[in-house]
């Protein structure tokens, strides 16, 4: 079945008759307009080796020449075939510290901002997995269950605030037991039998937890996960603002004493988190060079072969509408407009 990939480009062809007639139009106005600044014998004389009809054939090939490059660009499909399509990766829970010492601005324009950003860019290198994401503080949210849609979860991290959660604090503990569960309730170990490498990766300042990290984590480690840990803010720390809804900075939080709560992120936590559930942790810095060391433990680890899936794509075609065109194009440059006259010799002087 033919079918075109890029359907807009139709629209071109469908006009084609409408720019032809408008062509020969303006040409006809042109030589009307030309006719009546001249006299007719002059007229006659300046013309005399011009042929209107190989000027209406240039138009006519011209007019060709882009319908078919239209088509080209259209991109006529004809037969398919189906391929397997096998997914292969890791299956991870972007755990995302939404708590407000993330709204600190010691890297601009905030911690939180900065971890938006490096997880677009890490969804991009880790296309084939399964992910999922949870925004903690007090409490865990599941934002978005596991799946391998990069899109939707660009957009999921994207709308990620301090209001994506119901209670402030940073709880570790509870990131964990909540996906421990996702991985359960949406892993492929349900559907194969065959357990995948499972990872929990966690953007937090660490600056504050909860009792009970160490029962957590061995909860964890016991069902196969492994926990990664990448850490915000800098060693100075820096106040937490406070916004109206216009986003216009109204001060800093204080604490009981009036005094202003200045954040700063606490390493020593994640990264004895990322020691204990055989992983690895890195800060965050400006030129995001540990981003890179971070995918290459990953991609250390063991890789599963997720369930295969069959595409089907479809034959390319627009090559020869293509050369249809250049072929058109081609005529369309040998042939001139002028008119062939024949001159027999009547001798050096001409009466």
């Amino acid at each position: 079945m033919l079918r075109f990939e890029n359907q807009n480009w139709l629209l071109v062809v469908y006009c084609m008759p409408v720019v032809w007639l408008v062509f020969a139009l303006v040409a006809r106005w042109q030589h009307e307009r030309f006719s009546k600044l001249f006299a007719p014998r002059v007229s006659q004389f300046i013309n005399k080796t011009v042929s209107l009809a190989k000027r209406r054939w240039h138009l006519v090939l011209q007019v060709l020449v882009l319908t078919f490059l239209a088509l080209a660009l259209a991109r006529p499909q004809f037969g398919t075939k189906q391929t397997e399509v096998k997914q292969t990766g890791f299956e991870i829970i972007l755990a995302v510290d939404v708590s407000n010492s993330m709204l600190a601005e010691d890297m601009k324009p905030s911690r939180l901002s900065h971890a938006k950003k490096m997880i677009h860019t890490l969804l991009d290198q880790l296309e084939g997995s399964r992910i999922g994401l949870i925004a903690f503080a007090g409490t865990a949210h599941m934002v978005s269950p596991m799946t391998t849609d990069i899109g939707a979860l660009k957009m999921y991290v994207s709308s990620l605030s301090p209001d994506s959660v119901s209670s402030q604090g940073t709880n570790f503990s509870d990131v964990l037991a909540e996906s421990v569960r996702a991985f359960k309730d949406g892993g492929i170990e349900n559907e194969t039998g065959a357990r995948p490498t499972r990872v929990v990766l966690f953007f937090s300042d660490g600056e504050d937890h909860e009792k009970g990290i160490n029962t957590a984590i061995k909860k964890a480690t016991d069902e196969g996960v492994r926990i990664f840990g990448l850490g915000f803010g800098t060693a100075q720390g820096a106040p937490i603002p406070e916004r109206d809804d216009r986003g216009n900075l109204r001060g800093y939080k204080k604490d009981d004493n009036g005094q202003v709560v200045m954040s700063i992120p606490n390493d020593n936590v994640l990264a004895s988190m990322a020691k204990e559930g055989r992983g690895a942790y890195y800060h965050s810095t400006f030129e995001q060079t540990e981003l890179k060391n971070l995918l290459s433990d990953i991609n250390r680890l063991e890789k599963t072969d997720f369930k295969s899936r069959l595409s089907q794509t479809y034959d390319e075609r627009f090559q020869f509408p293509l050369a249809i065109a250049l072929v058109f194009g081609i005529l369309d440059l040998m042939f001139g407009d002028r008119r062939r006259e024949r001159r027999t010799w009547s001798g050096r002087f001409q009466p």
